[in-house]
């Protein structure tokens, strides 16, 4: 039994300095937190702009924002509004600033510390396990990064497992996703749909993650053939709203008139509305694709690069530590299906062939469209709509 176990902290500060994916896939643990700790108040600290996706969520009391560069004043004003102000923190990512944003407003800590996804003995390791002597210092309890065997959501979980009596009990019951909490879809939007329709969403991050154009024309041409409206989803970055544009032009005229370009118009919680009356998405690895899963909507995830195992979106009511295979073509858990490209190198975990972020990945490039076709119709096949 943990010495831990009986530790009932008042206040708890959950810290996430990252983008708005790695802020809804903390939703489980702050679940399992308030299991744990039924009267405690619950706070959460991220970047203006990245936590929508804890809109509403009923386990947190307050939320605070605060910039991705803050400058000094905008730290001295943290500092004098939250130091030393809660018993324990729980710090979801590695970087230096997270941990001493936990070192300054808390007594204790636990954290997730970094790591390298080449090996335990490359450069890159070396450096990572130096930066993280003195997080371990300052912490009660930390977890390792696992870039290719532990999923992200077990990851969050197990920063409690010192708290528990038996850390084997975060996992025997079902594990959820919370989405925010909805609003009214658009009236721009809400009009134009007149049938079932599919959401897909082409735009990653960064481009390494992207799906060729023509597959994305192949793709939608043969959903509207089915009788399907398509909404084409992206935030209002440039290159997200370009990206669907030049899907769309690729389109026959027949065809883009089923096609509603929804660019840069719902928030997060607008799409989270437009997401749950889905009959299905489509995604590349982003977000957005995370926020379909945890809204139960049946979610067709192209994966190239990234690992499933580590972040592959979780399958809302999954028991257990690791829902997915390393390497699969197809693989559906739940509502989710996750296609990966071929190529003995899958999944690399770098940043494209190029190993940088304006990369091409011939994964993705290969990963034909008669796959995801397939995978389509067949989720379809089973939807009652």
């Amino acid at each position: 039994m943990s010495h831990l176990s009986t530790f009932t902290p008042k206040k708890v500060l959950f810290i996430a300095t990252r983008q708005i994916g790695d802020v809804l896939v903390t939703t489980p643990l702050i679940d399992q937190a308030r299991q744990l700790w039924p009267s405690a108040e619950f706070h959460f600290l991220g970047y203006q702009g990245k936590l929508d996706m804890i809109k509403g969520n009923p386990h947190i009391d307050q939320i605070i924002e605060t910039s991705d560069r803050p400058r000094l004043q905008e730290y001295l004003s943290l500092l004098k509004r939250l130091f030393l102000r809660y018993d324990l923190a729980v710090v979801t990512q590695p970087s230096d600033r997270a941990y001493f944003y936990g070192l300054l407003f808390a007594f204790h800590r636990v954290g997730v510390l970094g790591g390298h996804p080449q090996g335990e003995k490359s450069k890159a390791a070396e450096k990572a396990r130096r930066q993280n002597a003195w997080k371990k210092w300052i912490s009660l309890h930390n977890i390792d990064v696992d870039y290719f065997s532990q999923h992200v959501i077990t990851e969050k979980l197990r920063l409690l497992e010192v708290f528990c009596k038996k850390p084997s009990d975060l996992f025997l019951n079902p594990i959820n996703v919370t989405p925010p909490i909805g609003q009214a879809i658009p009236p721009v939007i809400a009009g134009q749909l007149t049938q079932p329709y599919i959401v897909i969403h082409p735009g990653p991050l960064t481009a390494y993650k992207r799906w060729p154009l023509a597959h994305w024309q192949q793709l939608i041409t043969h959903l509207v053939k089915m009788g399907y409206q398509i909404v084409l989803s992206a935030s209002s970055a440039n290159q997200d709203v370009q990206l669907n544009r030049d899907i769309v032009s690729l389109l026959e005229p027949e065809i883009a008139a089923k096609v509603i370009d929804a660019a840069g118009q719902l928030t997060i919680p607008q799409a989270g509305s437009l997401l749950r009356g889905a009959t299905l998405y489509i995604g590349v690895d982003t977000s957005i694709t995370h926020l379909a899963a945890a809204c139960n909507t049946p979610t067709i995830a192209l994966f190239g690069a990234t690992p499933p195992t580590n972040f592959g979106p979780w399958p809302n009511g999954f028991v257990g530590q690791q829902p997915y295979q390393l390497r699969a073509r197809n693989q559906t858990v739940g509502d989710i299906t996750i296609l990966q490209g071929p190529g003995e190198c899958v999944p690399c975990r770098k940043a494209g062939c190029l190993d940088r972020a304006d990369s091409y990945s011939e994964c993705l490039d290969f990963l034909e469209p008669a796959q995801v076709i397939a995978a389509a119709e067949k989720v379809l096949a089973s939807v009652k709509i």
